[in-house]
């Protein structure tokens, strides 16, 4: 199912619009207004709501999985980062005559 701008059921068994006529133009040709600020508020908190009813929260066990998979793959991230810049420190440090 699709939706219009304004969040009302639309799609392929909507009336066909004439050639060269825009959605504006169809609004227009159907009696349809703009709605007002107020309305469009609530439209859009109605659709956040519906939105976040949507989300599916993670179990305590998925999160830990999910936690510990973050911290070994950032420590991970740390070392090799860590090993590049000892690396590169002692190559400059060889090619300009450092101690």
């Amino acid at each position: 199912m699709t939706t219009t701008r304004e969040g009302e059921p639309g799609g392929s068994d909507d009336a066909p619009r004439p050639a060269g006529a825009s959605v504006r133009d169809g609004d227009r040709a159907s009696g349809a207004s703009r709605r007002s600020l107020p309305a469009r508020l609530m439209l859009f908190l109605r659709q956040v709501v519906a939105e976040l009813k949507k989300v599916v929260r993670p179990t305590r066990q998925e999160l830990l999985t999910y936690t510990s998979v973050v911290l070994v793959f950032v420590v991970a991230v740390m070392i090799y980062v860590s090993g590049l810049d000892f690396a590169f420190g002692k190559l400059v440090l060889w090619a300009f005559g450092g101690d």
